[in-house]
């Protein structure tokens, strides 16, 4: 596919997001955004065979470090956030350091939530190697990591100075990871795009096969409905909660399954499935529309059965949630596809009844 550049727009601030096959490998697109002469290339251990050396090439003249972490779920911690100051301390970085984040939705939250707090804020640069970091985590500028207590709890928005989406990296995705990924996606089309829906819907044998024109129309609409929102409420004041269609009920069973049995996108196509079905239960949507969504999860190869959970540990567990207000629980549902909406002060016996269904 040719490059393609999109703008996410937040007032008198802007970024781009760089969509194309071989970005990692052409320096000249992404440089511009290293400001400083620090830069901390923040990876993991499944990734750093692959790209790191590709990017590092592209550094010369930058007084740069590497940081290699473990992959996974569970590794988005506080210990690690540690690491990443230690390694900035090691390298001399000052208020001009830049840090790029090389790697899926783990690395892209743990290295921009580091830059958030490194001297106050510094610059980063998302390099998403994931299809759902793609989509997702890389924009907006939502960082964090995880405590026991649950997911993402300690965080702040800070926008990326660019995001660079070298979609060749999907070609070494693992097939699992690959359908993570595909959640995100069916989601925008889900909470406001019934158009996009039938597109997903009539295209699921070619994004099954990595097609690279599916793709990136995939990538390009998924992006551009993001940057959308994200521009339109940057800090989550209304619409962008809409985003997190099927995430309450997805952090809930992440973290009460332990972090890493499901992948992050796993979690949120039961979650969208199970929003879908309160829905229905509460009179708001159509039970048709659910099984519509249901059937195309199935189609991408998702689960849309929540692993073995205890419902009240779950609800429990939803009431973290960030979205709630005053102590009630605040939900993304919808009234069909395209059409989510932010639903206050919902039924707990409604929501323990959807849990608990087999």
């Amino acid at each position: 596919m040719n490059p393609l550049t999109l703008d996410v727009v937040l007032g008198t601030r802007s970024y781009p997001i760089h969509i194309g096959s071989g970005l990692l490998g052409e320096p000249a697109r992404w440089r511009g955004a290293i400001r400083g002469r620090h830069v901390l290339l923040v990876t993991n251990e499944t990734i750093a065979p692959l790209y790191l050396q590709r990017v590092q090439a592209g550094l010369a003249g930058f007084e740069h470090s590497a940081l290699i972490l473990p992959d996974g779920e569970a590794h988005k911690t506080l210990a690690n956030v540690d690491a990443v100051f230690d390694r900035l301390a090691a390298l001399g970085a000052t208020r001009d350091a830049t840090i790029i984040a090389l790697g899926g939705g783990v690395i892209g939250d743990l290295a921009g939530f580091a830059a958030a707090c490194w001297m106050r804020g510094i610059d980063f640069v998302q390099m998403p190697t994931t299809l759902l970091a793609m989509v997702d985590s890389s924009v907006g500028g939502k960082t964090g990591v995880n405590l026991p207590a649950g997911k993402n709890l300690v965080g702040a928005f800070h926008q990326p100075r660019a995001v660079v989406a070298d979609t060749s990296t999907l070609s070494t995705l693992p097939l699992r990871e690959y359908r993570a990924g595909l959640a995100e996606v069916v989601k925008y089309a889900a909470i406001g795009d019934a158009v996009f829906f039938a597109w997903l819907e009539a295209n699921v044998e070619a994004l099954n096969a990595r097609d690279p024109g599916a793709l990136a129309e995939a990538i390009a609409v998924s992006c551009r409905h993001k940057a959308g929102v994200v521009a339109r409420d940057e800090h989550e004041h209304g619409e962008r909660a809409l985003l997190n269609f099927g995430h309450t009920f997805g952090h809930a069973l992440e973290t009460a399954t332990g972090y890493g049995t499901l992948l992050h996108g796993e979690a949120v196509a039961i979650g969208m499935l199970l929003a879908a079905r309160l829905s229905s239960a509460l009179g708001l949507a159509s039970i048709g529309d659910a099984r519509r969504l249901e059937a195309l999860l199935s189609a991408f190869g998702l689960p849309v059965t929540p692993p073995p959970s205890d419902p009240q540990r779950l609800l429990e567990l939803m009431r973290l949630d960030k979205k709630n207000l005053a102590g009630t629980l605040r939900l993304i549902l919808w009234r069909g596809i395209g059409r989510a909406e932010i639903v206050p002060g919902v039924d707990e016996g409604s929501i323990l009844s959807v849990l608990g269904a087999r």
